[in-house]
Protein backbone atom coordinates (compact mmCIF):
# COMPACT_ATOMS: atom_id res chain seq x y z
CA UNK A 1 0.00 0.00 0.00
CA UNK A 2 1.14 3.49 -0.77
CA UNK A 3 1.52 6.15 1.90
CA UNK A 4 -0.91 8.41 0.03
CA UNK A 5 -4.06 6.28 0.24
CA UNK A 6 -7.07 7.76 1.99
CA UNK A 7 -10.62 6.58 2.58
CA UNK A 8 -13.61 8.69 1.51
CA UNK A 9 -14.44 9.34 5.19
CA UNK A 10 -10.85 10.40 5.90
CA UNK A 11 -10.83 12.67 2.86
CA UNK A 12 -14.06 14.27 4.06
CA UNK A 13 -12.65 14.80 7.60
CA UNK A 14 -9.43 16.40 6.34
CA UNK A 15 -11.30 18.51 3.77
CA UNK A 16 -13.62 19.78 6.51
CA UNK A 17 -10.62 20.66 8.69
CA UNK A 18 -9.02 22.49 5.76
CA UNK A 19 -12.23 24.43 5.06
CA UNK A 20 -12.47 25.38 8.75
CA UNK A 21 -8.87 26.63 8.79
CA UNK A 22 -9.29 28.58 5.56
CA UNK A 23 -12.39 30.36 6.78
CA UNK A 24 -12.79 30.49 10.54
CA UNK A 25 -9.12 30.01 11.41
CA UNK A 26 -7.85 32.74 9.13
CA UNK A 27 -10.62 35.13 10.17
CA UNK A 28 -9.85 34.62 13.88
CA UNK A 29 -6.14 35.20 13.37
CA UNK A 30 -6.81 38.34 11.29
CA UNK A 31 -9.07 39.67 14.06
CA UNK A 32 -6.41 38.98 16.70
CA UNK A 33 -3.73 40.69 14.62
CA UNK A 34 -5.96 43.71 14.06
CA UNK A 35 -6.78 44.03 17.78
CA UNK A 36 -3.16 43.58 18.82
CA UNK A 37 -1.95 46.15 16.28
CA UNK A 38 -4.56 48.68 17.39
CA UNK A 39 -3.61 48.32 21.05
CA UNK A 40 0.14 48.75 20.68
CA UNK A 41 2.23 51.82 19.89
CA UNK A 42 4.71 49.56 18.10
CA UNK A 43 2.84 46.35 17.14
CA UNK A 44 5.98 44.63 15.90
CA UNK A 45 7.26 44.58 19.50
CA UNK A 46 3.96 43.78 21.27
CA UNK A 47 3.60 40.35 22.86
CA UNK A 48 -0.01 39.88 21.73
CA UNK A 49 0.88 40.78 18.16
CA UNK A 50 3.93 38.50 18.07
CA UNK A 51 1.91 35.65 19.58
CA UNK A 52 -0.80 36.08 16.94
CA UNK A 53 1.85 36.13 14.19
CA UNK A 54 3.28 32.85 15.52
CA UNK A 55 -0.18 31.30 15.51
CA UNK A 56 -0.72 32.58 11.99
CA UNK A 57 2.47 30.85 10.85
CA UNK A 58 1.35 27.56 12.44
CA UNK A 59 -2.07 27.90 10.82
CA UNK A 60 -0.60 28.56 7.38
CA UNK A 61 1.78 25.59 7.69
CA UNK A 62 -1.15 23.31 8.56
CA UNK A 63 -3.17 24.67 5.62
CA UNK A 64 -0.27 24.09 3.22
CA UNK A 65 0.29 20.59 4.63
CA UNK A 66 -3.37 19.61 4.25
CA UNK A 67 -3.62 21.06 0.76
CA UNK A 68 -0.51 19.18 -0.38
CA UNK A 69 -1.58 15.90 1.21
CA UNK A 70 -5.12 16.04 -0.13
CA UNK A 71 -3.84 16.77 -3.64
CA UNK A 72 -1.41 13.83 -3.49
CA UNK A 73 -3.84 11.42 -1.82
CA UNK A 74 -5.31 8.50 -3.73
CA UNK A 75 -8.91 7.82 -2.74
CA UNK A 76 -9.53 4.12 -2.06
CA UNK A 77 -12.70 2.20 -1.35
CA UNK A 78 -12.63 -1.15 0.43
CA UNK A 79 -13.38 -4.13 -1.80
CA UNK A 80 -16.44 -5.27 0.10
CA UNK A 81 -17.35 -8.91 0.04
CA UNK A 82 -13.95 -10.28 -0.90
CA UNK A 83 -13.36 -11.46 2.69
CA UNK A 84 -9.92 -9.85 2.83
CA UNK A 85 -8.95 -6.91 5.02
CA UNK A 86 -8.79 -3.74 2.93
CA UNK A 87 -8.22 -0.09 3.71
CA UNK A 88 -11.42 1.36 5.14
CA UNK A 89 -12.73 -1.81 6.76
CA UNK A 90 -13.30 -2.46 10.46
CA UNK A 91 -11.46 -5.44 11.88
CA UNK A 92 -11.71 -7.27 15.19
CA UNK A 93 -8.55 -8.98 16.35
CA UNK A 94 -7.63 -11.07 19.37
CA UNK A 95 -4.14 -11.02 20.84
CA UNK A 96 -3.28 -14.71 21.09
CA UNK A 97 -0.96 -14.18 24.05
CA UNK A 98 -3.11 -11.94 26.27
CA UNK A 99 -6.55 -12.81 24.93
CA UNK A 100 -7.40 -9.10 24.66
CA UNK A 101 -9.58 -8.01 21.78
CA UNK A 102 -8.77 -5.08 19.56
CA UNK A 103 -11.17 -3.41 17.15
CA UNK A 104 -9.70 -1.08 14.55
CA UNK A 105 -10.49 0.56 11.25
CA UNK A 106 -7.68 0.27 8.74
CA UNK A 107 -7.08 3.68 7.13
CA UNK A 108 -4.46 5.63 5.21
CA UNK A 109 -1.58 7.29 7.09
CA UNK A 110 -3.08 10.79 6.84
CA UNK A 111 -6.19 9.81 8.77
CA UNK A 112 -4.88 7.46 11.44
CA UNK A 113 -6.03 8.26 14.96
CA UNK A 114 -5.46 5.55 17.55
CA UNK A 115 -7.78 7.20 20.07
CA UNK A 116 -10.61 6.88 17.52
CA UNK A 117 -9.67 3.30 16.65
CA UNK A 118 -8.21 4.15 13.24
CA UNK A 119 -4.81 2.64 12.46
CA UNK A 120 -2.67 3.29 9.43
CA UNK A 121 -2.13 0.69 6.76
CA UNK A 122 1.55 1.71 7.04
CA UNK A 123 1.73 0.87 10.78
CA UNK A 124 3.20 -2.47 11.90
CA UNK A 125 -0.25 -3.89 12.72
CA UNK A 126 -1.74 -2.44 9.54
CA UNK A 127 0.97 -3.95 7.34
CA UNK A 128 0.55 -7.32 9.07
CA UNK A 129 -3.24 -7.57 8.70
CA UNK A 130 -3.93 -6.07 5.26
CA UNK A 131 -5.06 -8.80 2.89
CA UNK A 132 -5.76 -11.37 5.62
CA UNK A 133 -9.06 -13.22 6.00
CA UNK A 134 -11.15 -14.15 9.02
CA UNK A 135 -9.39 -16.84 11.06
CA UNK A 136 -5.89 -16.05 9.82
CA UNK A 137 -3.04 -15.09 12.15
CA UNK A 138 -0.98 -11.91 11.83
CA UNK A 139 2.47 -11.66 13.37
CA UNK A 140 3.57 -8.17 14.34
CA UNK A 141 7.11 -7.32 15.34
CA UNK A 142 6.97 -5.17 18.46
CA UNK A 143 9.69 -3.79 20.76
CA UNK A 144 9.02 -6.57 23.28
CA UNK A 145 8.92 -9.35 20.68
CA UNK A 146 6.45 -10.79 18.22
CA UNK A 147 2.75 -10.29 18.93
CA UNK A 148 0.27 -12.61 17.25
CA UNK A 149 -3.27 -11.54 16.41
CA UNK A 150 -6.08 -13.70 15.11
CA UNK A 151 -8.54 -12.03 12.73
CA UNK A 152 -12.02 -12.48 14.23
CA UNK A 153 -14.15 -10.40 11.87
CA UNK A 154 -13.83 -8.14 8.84
CA UNK A 155 -16.64 -5.63 8.40
CA UNK A 156 -17.59 -2.87 6.03
CA UNK A 157 -16.95 0.67 7.27
CA UNK A 158 -19.72 2.13 9.39
CA UNK A 159 -21.00 -1.25 10.59
CA UNK A 160 -21.78 -0.97 14.30
CA UNK A 161 -19.95 -3.26 16.68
Amino acid sequence: MEDTVITPAGYARLSAELDELLTVGRREIADRLRLAAAGEANPAEGGDYLSARDEQAVLERRIAYLQGRLLAARLVEPELGNGRIDVGERVRLRNLDSGKRLEVELVGPLESDLSAGRISVASPVGRAIVGLRRGQIAEVEAPRGTVRYKVLTVEAPGVPS
